[in-house]
């Protein structure tokens, strides 16, 4: 695996840990795709950092059980504004 990746996938597990961040607001944040900010946590930081890629599937794993509140919540202001 080439550095600037390995650099990425912490750079990205270390703000997801740090800013309870969702994936989306990661990929925006280092303009990369959802896709590649959840190969990057799920599978390569797996084997930069174990300990870290631990700590990252915990706020992820929050962000997904909570994705259907955020989700009404962005459905209630969309129609509150109209």
């Amino acid at each position: 695996m080439k550095d600037y990746i390995e650099r990425r996938a912490i750079e990205v597990g270390e703000y997801i840990i740090k800013t309870k961040a969702t994936v989306r607001e990661a990929a925006k944040k280092f303009g990369i795709s959802k896709s590649t900010v959840h190969k990057d946590l799920t599978d390569r930081l797996l084997k930069i950092d174990p300990v870290l890629a631990k700590s990252v599937h915990k706020v992820l794993d929050k962000n997904k059980a909570e994705r259907h509140i955020r989700g009404g919540m962005a459905t209630r202001m969309k129609y509150l504004k109209k």
